[in-house]
């Protein structure tokens, strides 16, 4: 019994050691990791930007198919968010501040531990070079796990590897398998819509349909407005030189309505019209890709273009409906100038009058008029 009771001090003693050996540590922690990825930096950037991307690449989410992710309406760029509950803990993450193309600032707890989250993205050879970088302080329970498991840098670090990893893999096959073809002639429905016009640069144009579109609809279920079919942008005017484009970002209803005075939403009807049509399979970073290819086709072709407005998008197939970007659909509509159908002019044949039959005068003989009288 005695024994016993020796051990037992033994263990409290080890276990008090060990708790003020812990406590004692160094709470503060920095850990990078980097890697270059096989893809343009806008699209890494891009994909990296949106938390609706993290299911695909971020190994504790990967490696735990029973994790609850919970994403408020705003995934992407300064103010975005998620959060997650899984079998190794809890978290969540906020994006504090956003340079285009270039580094995103973030802000993350997990199970008590917080920490300051950073993205770098440098163009390289072979791609871009992404740098992920975390510094904190441990929590109690974060150093005590930390302790039996060889350390934080070791633990994010490996981490933070698969997940690069990862990234580099899903964007190598998924941002980079797509297919154009170019349908031909068509004659593209008309609607009525509900339209957002401004000037955008091109670069930045799906990067804004990602925040105008979902507001559109949310304005329309708000106000009970039903929809006929699936968003589209008219590009007005579209300058590759100058890199700039004015467009509207449109969204399909079944009625024409009226928008209060003052709103920035307002209303349109998009005519039928006849196109020439081309569909790009696969991520919008193609999408240059197959507007060169389209052109390249109405050129051969010597097809005139209607100037009404440079061309049409209609996602048919997006990240709404599915996450793969390999699987997204997009219908590009050039509008061409309508055949003038010459119009035949029905003219009577000219009708030729008869002649009047002639009756030759009777012959009176002189012998006979003579003798009558």
């Amino acid at each position: 019994m005695r024994i016993l009771k020796y051990l037992f001090l033994l263990l409290l003693l080890s276990f008090v050691a060990l708790s003020i050996f812990v406590a004692t540590q160094k709470g503060d922690f920095t850990v990078e990791r980097s890697q270059i990825i096989n893809s343009p930096k806008s699209t890494v950037f891009n994909f990296v930007n949106d938390y609706r991307n993290w299911e695909d690449f971020s190994s504790w989410i990967v490696e735990d198919p029973e994790m609850q992710i919970t994403y408020p309406k705003k995934t992407i760029g300064p103010g975005a968010s998620f959060s997650w509950e899984g079998k190794e803990g809890t978290g969540d993450m906020l994006t504090l501040f956003v340079k285009e193309n270039d580094s995103i600032s973030q802000k993350m707890n997990y199970d008590g531990t917080s920490s300051s989250v950073f993205w770098s993205f440098k163009d390289t050879i072979g791609g871009t070079k992404v740098t992920w970088k975390t510094t904190g302080k441990m929590s109690f329970t974060m150093k005590v796990y930390t302790a039996f498991n060889g350390g934080i840098n070791k633990i994010i670090g490996k981490t933070y590897e698969k997940s690069l990893a990862n990234l580099d893999k899903t964007l190598d096959f998924e941002i980079n398998t797509y297919a154009v073809k170019v349908n031909g002639l068509v004659k593209k429905l008309g609607t009525f819509y509900l339209r957002q016009t401004f000037t955008s640069e091109i670069s930045k144009v799906i990067k804004n349909a990602q925040i105008v579109f979902p507001k559109m609809i949310t304005f329309c279920e708000q106000n009970n407005i039903e929809l006929n079919g699936k968003p589209f942008i008219i590009y007005h005017t579209y300058d590759p030189v100058k890199g700039l484009t004015k467009l509207s970002f449109c969204v399909p209803i079944k009625t024409q309505i009226l928008t209060s005075s003052g709103s920035d939403i307002l209303t349109g009807k998009l005519e039928p019209f006849e196109a020439i049509k081309t569909t790009l399979t696969g991520d919008y970073s193609h999408t240059k890709k197959a507007l060169d290819k389209a052109k390249t086709h109405i050129n051969t072709n010597r097809i005139v273009l209607d100037p009404t407005f440079s061309h049409l998008e209609n996602f048919t197939i997006s990240k709404t409906e599915i996450k793969n970007p390999s699987k997204w659909v997009t219908e590009i509509y050039y509008p061409i100038k309508p055949k003038v159908i010459p119009v035949t002019t029905f003219t009577p044949a000219a009708v030729k009058k008869e002649e009047a039959v002639k009756t030759p005068a009777p012959v009176i003989n002189k012998e006979e008029e003579q003798s009558e009288f």
